[in-house]
């Protein structure tokens, strides 16, 4: 083990011990991990996982990241081409028109030019032997098969030449880059059918409980699914491959199959909804302890979402990861964000979400211990924070555009606050 390595393995160990709440532990037993030394031990485990490569092609590597370099494969342009519709002129004017048909984009090698010779041109075209410039349509006027320009002409103007964006062997961009649809355009026009990315990670979700429906009105005790349909939409912007989602209880039959899932899912990551605490039918600790599992985070100091947790099964290079959420929805959310983004952004080879701030809107209560996350609605550059923010409610995140981060015991008005943009606000991840 390199002395590297051995410091991060430490660190992990260090917060893993850190997230346990002992029995009458500290004042009101707050011993859970800070919400950022969460995100960051979230980003530093899929960090540590081996990179995996594919060569895939250009339509399926959208928003993967490239694993190596987008060299030019050709001059771009690969030929002196115009860059307006016009007239393709050599020498000083007037000019004698040339009969016939204009070179069109997409035709073949036109004939050369004669010295005082102008022929008609179409933008993207390629420019005839021995021209010398490009004069725009509406610069000039035809009379008597003779061309006059209406301004001074100078040489090379509306030219592209050869290689003005780039030469072959030229450096496009580096490996990591995000492939965004402008580089999928950029690496069509290089001449590129395939690209080795890294693949995104893939997931399987598993929602935990007895008291779920798929259908229909909550009744006689029983209450909608919310997750289900959330998390899968969710996860697929934060750029996962999601594998499919599965409903367990949580009877000794649920524990089982959750144990099965947790030993012989295929899937880089393995997200659980509910389960996390340590109630009677809560059995995610204790299938967790039984597939050799390591805690690296168990339970944040953020409100909605404490009883989250972050485990890997296997080494830190080649095993999967399991994150816990709470089965209340918002504090699902928050789990989302505190552990399944960095460690996706991470394991899919992404840099970390930049961060940014807003100016709050009016006071915001706080936790006397944790950090808040409260949905806000984003208004000329403020944060205005929304009702209905309970752990169990999404009315407040459904017409959110972001989270605020809300310090221990509060913020006031006009207090800059770190503020997380939701993918559907920020654009997420290309899909």
């Amino acid at each position: 083990m390199t002395p590297a390595n051995s410091a991060e393995q430490a660190l992990d160990e260090a917060l893993a011990l850190v997230s346990r709440t002992p029995e009458g532990g500290g004042a009101g037993g707050h011993r859970a991990v800070p919400w950022p030394r969460a995100r960051e031990a979230a980003a530093r485990a899929g960090a540590g996982v081996r990179e995996r490569t594919h060569d895939v092609p250009l339509g399926d590597a959208l928003g993967e990241v490239l694993t190596a370099a987008l060299d030019a494969l050709t001059d771009l342009p690969s030929f002196d081409t115009s860059a307006m519709d016009g007239w393709a002129v050599s020498g000083p004017g007037p000019w004698h028109v040339r009969e016939g048909g204009g070179v069109l984009a997409g035709s073949g090698r036109p004939e050369p030019i004669a010295d005082g010779e102008a022929v008609r041109i179409a933008t993207g075209a390629r420019i005839p032997a021995d021209a010398t410039a490009v004069i725009r349509s509406e610069h000039c006027r035809e009379a008597g098969g003779q061309l006059f320009a209406d301004r001074p002409v100078a040489t090379g103007q509306d030219i592209r030449p050869r290689g003005q964006e780039c030469r072959s062997g030229d450096l496009l961009l580096p490996a990591g880059s995000l492939v965004t649809p402008a580089v999928l355009g950029l690496a069509a026009a290089a001449g590129y059918d395939r690209l080795t990315t890294r693949p995104r990670p893939r997931v399987e979700i598993l929602v935990l409980g007895d008291e779920l429906l798929t259908e229909g009105r909550p009744h006689d005790g029983l209450i909608r699914d919310a997750l289900g349909p959330m998390l899968g939409p969710w996860l697929t912007r934060l750029g996962a491959d999601v594998t499919g989602t599965r409903t367990l209880g949580d009877d000794p039959a649920g524990a089982a199959a959750l144990l099965e899932a947790v030993t012989a899912s295929t899937a880089d990551v393995l997200v659980t909804t509910g389960g996390t605490a340590s109630g009677p039918v809560d059995h995610v600790h204790p299938v967790l302890e039984k597939a050799g599992a390591r805690l690296l985070v168990d339970g944040v100091a953020v409100r909605p979402g404490h009883p989250m947790l972050l485990a890997r099964i296997g080494d830190r290079a080649d095993g999967r990861h399991v994150v816990g959420l709470p089965g209340n929805p918002l504090a699902a959310v928050s789990g989302l964000l505190t552990l399944a983004e960095p460690l996706l952004r991470a394991l899919a080879g992404r840099r970390p979400r930049p961060r940014y701030t807003a100016t709050v809107q009016g006071d915001v209560p706080g936790h006397p211990y944790d950090t808040r996350l409260v949905p806000v609605r984003l208004d000329d550059e403020r944060a205005v924070p929304l009702r209905y923010h309970g752990p169990a409610m999404l009315r407040g995140v459904a017409a959110a555009d972001a989270l605020a981060v809300v310090p221990p015991k509060g913020a006031r008005s006009g207090q800059e606050l770190e503020v997380l943009d939701l993918p559907w606000a920020s654009g997420g991840c290309f899909t």
